[in-house]
């Protein structure tokens, strides 16, 4: 069970496990990731909806991670769930552009960025379990 002097650890063990298992998903097939990309640019329901969601898990990681200006860990988590906040707001607002950038930023590299997303998730759990004192 999560204590505040974990949640952060936690926060990033379960974003290194999403970062790691995506990229793994696109590695095993290339495309998916632009496929989906495709597919968010033509439903702007599904812009709202993930819009939605984003903010409020956004808020959710903010408002649990206690603050604690001495533990780079505390304020990287509370900063992470300011910027899913604004990404959150960025899709309700103008989801269409959003995507477009995301669309060129990923531009036929998709390999490239899951590669990214693999070090970084493992990185991720790596800090995690560090940090939950399993090694």
């Amino acid at each position: 069970m999560a204590t505040a002097d974990t949640l952060p650890a936690w926060i990033v063990m379960f974003l290194g496990i999403y970062a790691f298992a995506a990229a793994m998903g696109e590695l095993r097939m290339p495309g998916t990731w632009n496929g989906m990309l495709a597919d968010f640019e033509q439903s702007p329901g599904m812009r709202f909806i993930a819009g939605i969601i984003v903010l409020v898990l956004g808020a959710v990681v903010y408002l649990v991670t206690p603050w604690r200006p001495d533990d780079w860990l505390f304020i990287a988590m509370a900063g992470f769930g300011g910027l899913l906040v604004v990404k959150g707001i960025l899709l309700l607002a103008a989801g269409e552009r959003f995507v477009t950038f995301g669309r060129w930023a990923m531009a036929g590299a998709s390999e490239v960025w899951a590669g990214l997303s693999a070090v970084l998730g493992a990185g991720f759990i790596f800090v995690a379990l560090s940090r939950l004192d399993t090694f």
